[in-house]
């Protein structure tokens, strides 16, 4: 983790910007029918691949960040935005009953302060992961979802790890989360969900 000079505090690796991009590259993967896996952060991993394309910053070139995507295995994106390695394994230490290697390879990926958004080709969903639990679901399947995703990044922003549920594959269903936007869903605390929307409501 990288600490502001100024002021100490950690940077998180994964910014607005990332996340925004991620999210929208992912959904278009989604509604392919394709599957994909992207972390942002450090990770243990493996090349699948030659890695002949050079490092290039994710927000820059998302045509060709969703090519990448769409290679078997990971796409890794440093601290800085750009994108490390692509067509990766990663190394899973978590094994998630009646779901494939590329969810029990995201959730072992969630680790520290990384960022994990995970594309299943299956049900067409896009889940972000943070600290081994899924914070949010988006139905790239909802009419006009891309126009939720700025504001879901700022929900995303707002609902630290630190409140979401207990690990499990309990928390892939969607009942269990709260739907804030058409087509997307977050999982974690009530009561702190509560106070959140509370507030937004009362400033609106």
């Amino acid at each position: 983790m990288k600490l502001n000079k100024k002021s100490k505090k950690p940077i998180q690796c994964a910014t607005k910007k990332i996340e925004e991009a991620l999210i929208q590259v992912a959904l278009r993967v989604a509604k392919r029918g394709e599957g994909a896996l992207f972390v942002v952060g450090k990770v243990e991993y493996k090349p699948l691949i030659n890695q002949s394309v050079p490092p290039f910053r994710a927000v820059e070139n998302l045509k060709l960040l969703e090519s990448l995507a769409l290679m078997d295995g990971a796409v890794i994106i440093d601290c800085n935005g750009f994108v490390e390695a692509y067509g990766v394994m990663i190394k899973s230490k978590k094994t998630l009953k009646d779901f494939g290697t590329r969810h029990s390879a995201a959730f072992s990926a969630a680790i520290g302060d990384n960022l994990v958004v995970i594309v299943s080709e299956e049900d067409k969903k896009v889940k972000i992961l943070k600290k081994g639990k899924m914070v949010m679901q988006i139905d790239a399947l909802q009419r006009n979802v891309e126009q939720s995703v700025p504001a879901a990044v700022k929900v995303l922003e707002t609902v630290g790890a630190g409140t979401v549920g207990a690990i499990g594959t309990s928390l892939l269903i969607p009942g269990l989360g709260l739907a804030l936007l058409p087509g997307i869903i977050v999982f974690g605390s009530v009561y702190h969900l509560a106070r959140i929307f509370s507030k937004k409501e009362k400033k609106e």
